[in-house]
């Protein structure tokens, strides 16, 4: 009797929304909003979020499917990354976007993939990621990529001989940029010198010093804001002439503000940016949006300074949403089958999937730093060298 009764209530909970004839699909987020990446994990579900305010809706065989977002922290933590996703999966989402970090992305691949999920990372750039993770998809160029864009740069634009190389110890992220730069800077004759630093480090005066006695021209420094901003407050301190360069990571307004009143020349490779002609009504809308909520514009930093990894949230949803479009369905293993063909032109460029699923680019943004205002300046477009 007592299970019949209950059968009963759960039924009557439903009733209200079929009598709505309300459809939902759920789509997953699978960012950090916590530890060393939360800054920035927090800046690319901005993104998703505002894609979500401009496309709530989705037409599935001609019903309206309202777009339902899970959100969840994986902790910028690879020991608490499998869990989150786990709770995603529990959840019955229908495709996931995430994450800001590579490290998080391959800790929960194979979460996603026993549970026969798509997950479509934004800015996760490590090569691991998709490779043999068949439902892991991303819509970034990758670090082999950008690591050469910026030894190229180095190159043509300081002339650079010798650089000194700076990455956290164990993350996978830092691991392979600082690799795929040394490689990349070496094969055009460059010397590289390279060292690490532990995890929860603070003070870098020891690393600036070794950089400035090895004669360095160029600093390569991949790693997240959240050190970069102190290394830079403290080759500022120091007088360091040094220009240092990384990869998209830095493109963020912490950066920004950890430049500003100083000497230092900053630039960094990226995927977007926002004085762009083409882009010119997300940058609008995004900012405007921004503005309207105060926490939106806290979670962004405190400004409205526009991080490439929102725009990146933002194209990442609404691939999401012509995947789901393409499969006609809110069923994963639909969604899975047409993945691999799914197209879309957005605020980032154009997107397409290799064999791997990786993202077809072949260009970045060269963006300096300004440190007289809280803005990045347009350099170059910057391929990689014949």
């Amino acid at each position: 009797m007592k299970k019949v009764l209950a059968m009963v209530l759960a039924l009557a909970l439903l009733l209200p929304a079929c009598a709505l004839g309300e459809n939902v699909v759920k789509i997953g987020i699978y960012e950090p909003a916590s530890g060393d990446n939360g800054a920035g994990g927090k800046q690319e579900t901005l993104g998703i979020y505002y894609a979500n305010s401009v496309v709530p809706t989705v037409e599935i065989d001609g019903e309206e499917y309202k777009i339902e977002l899970v959100e969840v922290d994986n902790q910028s933590s690879t020991d608490k990354a499998p869990s989150a996703a786990q709770s995603l999966v529990s959840a019955g989402v229908s495709i996931v976007l995430g994450t800001y970090g590579s490290s998080c992305a391959i800790a929960a691949a194979d979460i996603f993939d026993a549970a026969g999920i798509v997950a479509i990372g934004a800015s996760c750039t490590n090569p691991q990621v998709t490779l043999g993770n068949p439902l892991y998809y991303r819509i970034c160029y990758l670090d082999p990529f950008q690591g050469t864009v910026n030894a190229n740069y180095a190159a043509e634009q300081y002339g650079a001989k010798t650089a000194y190389v700076l990455t956290q110890l164990g993350n996978d992220y830092d691991a392979g940029m600082g690799n795929y730069f040394t490689e990349a800077f070496e094969a055009l004759g460059g010397k590289v010198i390279s060292e690490t630093f532990l995890e929860g480090n603070s003070d870098f005066s020891a690393y600036i010093t070794n950089a400035v006695n090895a004669g360095a021209d160029v600093i390569f420094m991949p790693t997240s804001t959240t050190y970069a901003s102190l290394m830079l407050g403290q080759a500022a301190a120091a007088g360091v002439k040094i220009p240092f360069l990384a990869g998209d990571t830095w493109a963020s307004s912490v950066i920004l503000e950890a430049v500003q009143g100083s000497e230092l020349t900053v630039c960094v490779t990226d995927f977007f940016d926002e004085h762009d002609a083409s882009a010119v009504d997300f940058v609008e809308g995004f900012k405007a949006w921004l503005n309207a909520d105060s926490q939106n514009l806290t979670n962004n930093g405190g400004n409205d300074v526009i991080a490439a990894v929102s725009a990146l949230g933002y194209d990442d949803y609404m691939v999401a949403v012509e995947a789901i479009k393409a499969a006609g369905s809110v069923d994963p293993e639909d969604i899975a089958d047409v993945m691999a063909d799914v197209t879309y032109t957005g605020v980032t460029g154009a997107i397409a999937f290799d064999e791997n699923g990786d993202a077809i680019r072949d260009q970045a943004f060269i963006k300096q730093a300004k440190t007289d205002e809280l803005a990045w300046e347009f350099v170059k477009v910057q391929g990689v060298a014949e």
